[in-house]
């Protein structure tokens, strides 16, 4: 089930539901929205924009974990407990991203029954996305990784048709998606010619 789908609640109406509850912030490209190890206190809501979630290891060793767009949520982890964020968020284009404190999200959830059947069908989508995230990881070549990627990257399988990537997104970046290096073999041909197959489709 794909967020915005639910029956009588549109993620975008969030925004009028939260009406002084919800901090609505500007974020240019390259800006962070919160670092690794800060307090988790609040769920933050993309309203435009994209954003990179990435993670850094005890060995300085940094993995982008999730590219994040319009209508998506991040850093909800804090409603199951987490005290501090174990990933960093960074705009990757000018994003305009609301920041909704965890006891007014607890509220919402409990008093909005369409708000929280659509957060909860959001939360089991990135679920399975990330459970596929893994199996793609274990059992996929580097090229099929990548070709599921940019077909991600597209909005293929969703509603409408694939749409462009509004972001730049670096060689480098995709490398880290999909766990390999900037030289996987037949890189630069695999790159553009995969997305424009994928598209044409």
């Amino acid at each position: 089930m794909t967020i915005g789908q639910g029956p009588s609640f549109e993620p975008r109406s969030l925004l009028a539901k939260l009406g002084e509850d919800g901090t609505l912030g500007k974020y240019g490209k390259g800006q962070v929205v919160f670092s690794q190890g800060d307090p988790a206190d609040a769920v933050f809501y993309i309203q435009k924009g994209k954003v990179k979630v990435t993670v850094v290891s005890e060995q300085g060793k940094e993995a982008v974990i999730a590219l994040l767009g319009a209508d998506d949520f991040f850093g909800e982890a804090c409603l199951a407990g987490q005290a501090t964020r174990i990933a960093t968020v960074a705009a990757l284009v000018e994003s305009s991203i609301v920041r909704i404190e965890k006891a007014v999200i607890v509220r919402l959830i409990q008093t909005e029954p369409a708000f929280s059947e659509m957060f909860i069908a959001y939360l089991l989508d990135r679920t399975i996305r990330v459970e596929a995230d893994l199996v793609d990881q274990l059992f996929n070549s580097s090229e099929k990784r990548l070709a599921r990627l940019l077909l991600l990257l597209a909005n293929f399988g969703k509603e409408g048709r694939p749409e462009p990537l509004i972001a730049k997104i670096s060689q480098e970046t995709l490398a880290d998606m999909i766990g390999t290096t900037r030289s996987v073999p037949k890189w630069r041909a695999i790159q553009p010619n995969m997305r424009t197959r994928a598209l044409r489709r």
